[in-house]
């Protein structure tokens, strides 16, 4: 078996359907392992391209997106929808032909160090040097795309490698997801207290509701303790428009509708936000809030965005006891917000 052979296999055990990109002369035994593979291989006009399908491919299936080019000119151009991807934590995993390991040490046609490139705007950037240890880099690229926060893996694959025979028979290894933590109680307390003693509370959510399929106990959330909810770009369908308690899609500079709820608010509850997504010096400019994180991962480091509680864990499980604990909100906070958003459509 050629090492590229089990490349292939490797990736049908993560589960990969598609891989987009294009063929070059130094990923051509990886194209020939995808001849006899349930993979189907689509081919773009542009490397761009391909990464920008494996980026809404991941962002749309949770799963990470594939796409695959040559070396050189054709790695690079991999790098807008790659880092797209990374930045917007789709996950995504590149793979891209690299010349043989025997003229790395000195300049070679279209030899790039491809790793160092890719290494700020991944989660995983690696080469494969040795055709043994295949399965540990494959299933580390897709575990480290695809677990919180998601973001990009790059799999730098040299030819004399990809053609070489396996030394010892190998397989893919079992793919593996942990569960997600349950939030800590006392974080859980803190947070309903803090709700409940609030008068302007609001919701703003992010795209980790989507990301960890959250907006059924969103809406619930919600619902029970009757506070509005705006939503990022980003996490737009996690509270359909026409419910009673959305607020719609917040603007990144816009004084609408929505700046003027955050203004007024007295309690801000961020549930799966990511500081990408509307950078808090915009709603939080003068610093007089206080901020509720409830999220998979802790918070970045600003000082727009210092917390009052930070309740990390599993999205649904946090929803869902603090709505247990705390008060439904009364008052006319949140009708005033719809009337203003009605008198303005």
């Amino acid at each position: 078996m050629k090492a590229s052979e089990l490349f292939i296999k490797c990736l049908e055990n993560e589960g990969v359907e598609y891989i987009f990109g294009i063929p070059g002369e130094e990923n051509l035994d990886v194209m020939d392992a995808l001849l006899d593979s349930k993979i189907k291989f689509i081919t773009t006009r542009h490397e761009q391209g391909a990464a920008f399908m494996a980026d809404v491919y991941g962002r749309l299936t949770g799963k990470a997106g594939v796409c695959l080019a040559t070396l050189g000119p054709g790695a690079t151009n991999l790098i807008t929808g790659f880092a797209d991807a990374d930045m917007d934590r789709a996950p995504i995993v590149a793979i891209a032909g690299q010349g043989a390991t025997t003229r790395m040490h000195k300049e070679s046609h279209q030899v790039l160090d491809l790793v160092n490139l890719f290494e700020p705007i991944s989660k995983y950037s690696t080469q494969i040097r040795a055709p043994q240890i295949i399965p540990e880099i494959v299933r580390k690229a897709f575990k480290d795309a695809q677990m919180e926060k998601p973001g990009g893996s790059f799999i730098d694959f040299p030819e004399n490698i990809a053609g070489a025979q396996m030394p010892v028979e190998k397989q893919p290894l079992r793919v593996q997801s942990p569960l997600p933590p349950v939030p800590p109680i006392e974080k859980i307390q803190q947070a309903a207290e803090v709700i409940s003693n609030a008068e302007y509370p609001i919701v703003m959510a992010g795209n980790g509701v989507i990301r960890n399929a959250a907006s059924e106990q969103l809406v619930e959330f919600a619902e029970q303790l009757n506070i509005a909810v705006a939503t990022t770009f980003m996490a737009k369908g996690t509270i359909p428009f026409s419910h009673k308690l959305s607020l719609g899609t917040v603007g990144l500079q816009a004084k609408d509708y929505v700046a003027c709820g955050f203004e007024k608010s007295d309690v801000i509850v961020c549930v799966g936000f990511d500081m990408v997504e509307f950078h808090p010096h915009i709603w939080h400019k003068y610093k007089d809030k206080k901020i509720i994180h409830i999220d998979m991962s802790p918070a970045e480091v600003d000082e727009h965005y210092i917390l009052e509680v930070g309740v990390t864990g599993d999205i649904k499980a946090g929803l869902r006891e603090i709505a247990k604990l705390a008060k439904p909100h009364v008052g006319g906070f949140t009708d005033e917000l719809r009337e203003t958003i009605v008198g303005q459509c």
